[in-house]
Protein backbone atom coordinates (compact mmCIF):
# COMPACT_ATOMS: atom_id res chain seq x y z
CA UNK A 1 0.00 0.00 0.00
CA UNK A 2 1.08 3.68 -0.92
CA UNK A 3 0.64 6.31 1.52
CA UNK A 4 -0.10 9.58 0.09
CA UNK A 5 -1.63 12.60 0.68
CA UNK A 6 -5.11 13.55 -0.86
CA UNK A 7 -4.94 14.41 -4.53
CA UNK A 8 -7.97 16.02 -6.66
CA UNK A 9 -10.48 13.16 -7.57
CA UNK A 10 -10.31 11.08 -4.45
CA UNK A 11 -13.19 12.63 -2.86
CA UNK A 12 -15.90 10.02 -4.59
CA UNK A 13 -13.42 6.96 -3.23
CA UNK A 14 -12.88 8.48 -0.08
CA UNK A 15 -16.33 8.98 0.67
CA UNK A 16 -17.42 5.49 -0.38
CA UNK A 17 -14.77 3.89 1.31
CA UNK A 18 -16.46 5.78 4.59
CA UNK A 19 -19.59 4.56 4.29
CA UNK A 20 -18.58 0.97 3.84
CA UNK A 21 -16.93 1.17 7.13
CA UNK A 22 -20.11 3.10 8.60
CA UNK A 23 -18.22 6.09 9.08
CA UNK A 24 -20.48 8.67 8.15
CA UNK A 25 -23.40 10.02 9.82
CA UNK A 26 -26.14 12.06 9.24
CA UNK A 27 -24.94 15.25 11.02
CA UNK A 28 -22.04 15.26 9.38
CA UNK A 29 -21.54 15.56 5.56
CA UNK A 30 -18.18 13.58 4.40
CA UNK A 31 -17.80 16.04 1.35
CA UNK A 32 -18.05 19.20 3.65
CA UNK A 33 -15.87 17.38 6.30
CA UNK A 34 -13.47 17.03 3.06
CA UNK A 35 -13.83 20.43 1.74
CA UNK A 36 -12.85 21.55 5.44
CA UNK A 37 -9.98 19.60 5.91
CA UNK A 38 -8.21 20.87 2.77
CA UNK A 39 -8.60 24.26 4.01
CA UNK A 40 -6.27 23.81 6.82
CA UNK A 41 -3.19 21.34 6.75
CA UNK A 42 -4.67 19.35 3.61
CA UNK A 43 -1.61 17.55 3.55
CA UNK A 44 -2.70 15.49 6.97
CA UNK A 45 -5.86 13.99 5.28
CA UNK A 46 -3.74 10.69 4.32
CA UNK A 47 -4.72 7.97 1.80
CA UNK A 48 -3.67 4.46 1.46
CA UNK A 49 -3.84 3.39 -2.48
CA UNK A 50 -3.44 -0.34 -3.74
CA UNK A 51 -3.92 -1.07 -6.96
CA UNK A 52 -4.95 2.36 -8.12
CA UNK A 53 -7.82 1.94 -5.02
CA UNK A 54 -8.11 3.82 -1.88
CA UNK A 55 -8.48 1.40 0.84
CA UNK A 56 -7.42 3.47 3.83
CA UNK A 57 -7.60 6.67 5.23
CA UNK A 58 -7.12 8.53 7.88
CA UNK A 59 -7.51 12.52 8.90
CA UNK A 60 -5.45 14.43 10.77
CA UNK A 61 -4.42 17.93 12.47
CA UNK A 62 -2.32 19.60 15.13
CA UNK A 63 -3.54 22.73 16.51
CA UNK A 64 0.08 23.50 18.69
CA UNK A 65 -0.92 21.54 21.35
CA UNK A 66 -2.65 18.12 20.55
CA UNK A 67 -2.75 16.64 17.41
CA UNK A 68 -5.98 15.08 16.57
CA UNK A 69 -7.03 11.53 13.97
CA UNK A 70 -10.20 11.42 12.69
CA UNK A 71 -12.13 8.86 9.62
CA UNK A 72 -9.94 6.63 9.78
CA UNK A 73 -11.00 3.60 8.01
CA UNK A 74 -9.91 0.40 5.80
CA UNK A 75 -11.81 -1.30 3.15
CA UNK A 76 -13.23 -4.26 5.05
CA UNK A 77 -11.51 -6.63 2.53
CA UNK A 78 -8.10 -5.22 2.95
CA UNK A 79 -9.06 -5.59 7.05
CA UNK A 80 -6.15 -7.15 9.69
CA UNK A 81 -3.35 -7.09 6.87
CA UNK A 82 -1.76 -4.07 8.43
CA UNK A 83 -2.91 -1.38 6.77
CA UNK A 84 -4.69 0.61 9.49
CA UNK A 85 -1.22 0.45 11.82
CA UNK A 86 0.67 1.75 8.58
CA UNK A 87 -1.50 4.48 8.11
CA UNK A 88 -1.77 5.76 11.53
CA UNK A 89 2.08 5.45 11.83
CA UNK A 90 2.49 7.80 9.10
CA UNK A 91 -0.02 10.47 10.36
CA UNK A 92 1.79 9.67 13.73
CA UNK A 93 5.36 10.57 12.16
CA UNK A 94 3.87 13.80 10.46
CA UNK A 95 2.36 14.76 13.54
CA UNK A 96 6.11 14.47 15.10
CA UNK A 97 7.54 16.34 12.69
CA UNK A 98 5.85 19.55 12.94
CA UNK A 99 6.24 19.36 17.07
CA UNK A 100 3.16 17.45 17.94
CA UNK A 101 3.62 16.28 21.45
CA UNK A 102 0.30 13.95 22.07
CA UNK A 103 -2.56 12.33 19.91
CA UNK A 104 -5.82 12.80 20.73
CA UNK A 105 -8.60 10.83 19.12
CA UNK A 106 -12.50 10.13 19.67
CA UNK A 107 -13.80 6.52 19.63
CA UNK A 108 -17.69 5.81 20.04
CA UNK A 109 -18.08 3.64 23.33
CA UNK A 110 -19.98 0.73 21.44
CA UNK A 111 -17.14 0.17 19.12
CA UNK A 112 -14.80 -1.87 21.39
CA UNK A 113 -13.43 -3.79 18.31
CA UNK A 114 -11.79 -0.02 17.29
CA UNK A 115 -10.92 0.85 20.65
CA UNK A 116 -9.10 -2.29 21.24
CA UNK A 117 -6.92 -1.35 17.84
CA UNK A 118 -6.02 1.80 19.36
CA UNK A 119 -5.04 0.46 22.57
CA UNK A 120 -2.58 -2.22 20.35
CA UNK A 121 -0.88 0.88 18.96
CA UNK A 122 -0.41 2.46 22.55
CA UNK A 123 -3.47 4.70 23.02
CA UNK A 124 -5.10 4.67 26.10
CA UNK A 125 -7.86 5.85 27.34
CA UNK A 126 -7.89 9.19 28.83
CA UNK A 127 -10.34 10.06 31.68
CA UNK A 128 -11.88 12.76 30.13
CA UNK A 129 -15.29 13.52 29.16
CA UNK A 130 -15.52 14.85 25.29
CA UNK A 131 -18.00 17.83 24.58
CA UNK A 132 -18.90 19.13 21.37
CA UNK A 133 -21.25 22.12 20.12
CA UNK A 134 -22.35 22.01 16.64
CA UNK A 135 -21.58 25.79 15.21
CA UNK A 136 -22.95 24.96 11.36
CA UNK A 137 -25.81 21.99 11.04
CA UNK A 138 -24.45 20.20 8.24
CA UNK A 139 -28.05 18.24 7.69
CA UNK A 140 -29.42 22.02 6.44
CA UNK A 141 -28.80 21.50 2.19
Amino acid sequence: MEIRSFQKGDTSQIISLWERCNLTVSWNDPEKDIQRKLTTQSELLLVGVQEERIVATVMAGYDGHRGWLYYLAVDPDYQKQGYGSRIVAEAERRLRAMGCPKINLMVRNSNQKVREFYQSLGYQVDEVVSLGKRLVDDTQK
